[in-house]
């Protein structure tokens, strides 16, 4: 299959697949912990912290993007702090992970904390009353029951890391081999004559990814169901 497509299609595919997976894999922890607190803790500025996970959602992409490059751009304060530290993430690969796994993260979160909502704590509580630590229960009951919503939410924050662009192409701009991927791509082949058909068989490439996910999403969400109602 991959023989159907050009060096810079193939190019554009393997640098969305590998934003796309540290942009996941970087924001699975922390996005396990905000969807645990989320769902079970009682804590002042709760829904603060509820808006500003799910404030990529309701802002323009290109508004985030502008944010990042504010902060992470090389006279922002946490580009600075960076370079400090020789890394640099504007208008690199590295900014365009960031930047996804900022704009998968409320879709990460939200799949989780509905996992972990729809477990019952008396299962938990069970658990502590044998003596088991508070980390020990939700590392051995917990997060087993709760797999198939992180697999899911993993998932979802892939599939929209695949297809983000606005907030990447403001950020860390649109540059072939470093920052341009699938979304980027079919925008540039679009701005050239005869670059349609490219940019076609990309736009097939992002439709399969992203139906593929939804399936994938809805069913490991109804084996949670499914194995949460039978414990």
């Amino acid at each position: 299959m991959m023989t159907w497509f050009g060096p810079e299609e193939l190019q554009a595919v393997r640098l969305s697949i590998k934003v796309a997976s540290w942009a996941m894999v970087a924001s699975l922890p922390i996005g396990i912990l905000t969807a645990y607190a989320l769902a079970r803790w009682s804590f002042p500025g709760k829904q603060l912290l509820n808006g500003l996970v799910h404030l990529p959602l309701i802002l323009p992409p290109v508004v985030t993007g502008y944010l990042l490059l504010l902060l992470f751009g090389p006279m922002g304060p946490m580009g600075q702090l960076l370079a400090a530290l020789n890394i640099s993430v504007a208008f690199r690969w590295t900014g365009a992970a960031l930047t996804a796994a900022i704009m998968g993260f409320p879709l990460m979160v939200r799949a989780l904390r509905l996992s972990f909502e729809l477990i019952d704590p008396k299962l938990e509580r069970a658990a502590s009353t044998l003596g088991a630590s508070p980390l020990w229960v939700f590392w051995s009951v917990t997060l087993p029951l709760a797999l198939p919503g992180v697999v899911a939410g993993s998932v979802l924050a892939f599939a929209k890391a695949m297809g983000e662009f606005g907030a990447t192409i403001t950020f860390v701009a649109n540059i072939p081999g470093e920052t341009q991927t699938l979304p980027s791509a079919i925008y540039a082949f679009l701005q050239v004559p005869g670059g349609e058909t490219s940019a076609l068989r990309l736009v097939v490439i992002s439709v399969l990814i992203s139906f593929a996910a939804l399936l994938v999403s809805e069913a490991l969400n109804r084996r949670l169901i499914k194995r949460l109602a039978a414990a």
